[in-house]
């Protein structure tokens, strides 16, 4: 092992300088979380959940790909339409916000109304 540098050895006396000012509570509570931490070296415990999360990713791709080579066709958002369309209607921001605009409700209502007559 090679000497320590002259950055590591001011930086070793300001550590030690620093954990000297620490009160008993907080130097408690660092021995006791050092000692958590070296116990967990040495009992690791299972991922638990965690390990079937690839295998769960695999089999969703699984069951995605045959639902897409199953022969059945896309799902159509407005009958008739194309994809392309259905997408196109999901994708415009330019259009009217129902929802939050609710002074012209009432509006869109009564043009709605003009449109089926």
């Amino acid at each position: 092992m090679t000497d320590p540098t002259e950055f590591e050895k001011r930086a070793r006396q300001v550590l030690e300088e620093s954990s000297a000012r620490l009160d008993g509570r907080t130097l408690s509570r660092l021995n006791q979380a050092r000692q958590a931490a070296l116990e967990q070296l040495q009992h690791p415990n299972r991922l638990g959940w965690r390990s079937y999360v690839p295998a769960g990713a695999a089999a969703g791709v699984a069951v995605l790909a045959v639902v897409m080579w199953s022969g059945r066709g896309p799902i159509e958002l407005v009958p008739g339409a194309s994809t392309v369309d259905d997408i196109e209607l999901l994708a415009d921001a330019d259009a009217p916000d129902f929802v939050d605009d609710g002074e012209d409700l009432e509006f869109y209502e009564w043009a709605a109304g003009e449109v089926e007559s």
